[in-house]
């Protein structure tokens, strides 16, 4: 028989959960709580911040996303924080300089984050590139995203060669980010056995449940060799019954 193979899991409630789900609009005081749990169970991640919110805490909160940050990590002593950025626009809404991303990845590593996941919505390598760069110049963990999808330009080779670009940018890890929950079950398997083939770095898979097939998913891509899984509690049924 062989033996089990351990699966690390990126947490990502704190960030992708309360996005997806309430609009990013939970302030710090209702989440401080559970940190000291999320932090006991083990993850090999929690991610915390980026996506949309810095711009929420701004926007509708009333909050410095800076002070977020650090509460978090004062409050984490155990769990690696991560979080989610568009490449050039950071976590805004348009393209940034380079010398605004680099001092932006500087002051975000300085105030607790350790592993930072770059994603062009267009997958336009160009746009990301520099950040992985940066990210391995300060010493922290650079991951580099695939924003998967299907259309008639989009196929396996799509995926390969921007994973080599990926991997050969320095990239710590690989990402496969499935926002829309798109990702079948055995195309999952195709998918992560290429890149299997194709790249030595590690897979993370995040996949959303919008068609009701991500426990398969992961199921299968675990299987064809994803060594981590980026994944949120399926909160909406709580919700369901509040």
């Amino acid at each position: 028989m062989e033996s089990s193979k351990k699966v690390g899991v990126t947490e990502v409630v704190l960030r992708d959960g309360i996005q997806s789900l309430l609009a990013t609009r939970v302030p710090l005081r209702d989440l401080v709580s559970i940190l000291p749990a999320l932090d006991r169970v083990g993850y090999w991640s929690l991610e915390t911040w980026g996506g949309a919110t810095y711009d929420a805490c701004i926007r509708y909160l009333n909050e410095d996303p800076w002070e977020r940050l650090r509460t978090f990590q004062s409050l984490l002593t155990k769990t690696p924080q991560q979080m989610l950025i568009r490449g050039q626009n950071l976590v805004g809404y348009k393209h940034y300089s380079n010398a605004v991303v680099a001092k932006f990845l500087e002051r975000s590593a300085e105030n607790g984050i350790e592993i930072f996941r770059t994603f062009d919505a267009l997958n336009d390598f160009n746009n990301i590139e520099f950040s992985i760069k940066e990210v391995k110049r300060i010493g922290k963990h650079a991951q580099g995203t695939i924003a998967y999808t299907t259309s008639p330009v989009h196929d396996l080779n799509t995926w390969l060669d921007l994973a080599r670009k990926i991997e050969d940018a320095g990239a710590d890890s690989l990402a496969i980010k499935d926002m829309a929950g798109l990702l079948k079950p055995y195309a999952a398997t195709e998918l992560v056995a290429a890149l299997k083939d194709t790249v030595n770095v590690p897979i993370h898979l995040h996949t959303h449940d919008t068609s009701s097939l991500q426990t398969a998913s992961y199921l299968k891509a675990i299987e064809a060799g994803v060594e981590r899984a980026i994944f949120k509690p399926l909160i909406k049924r709580w919700i369901g019954f509040i």
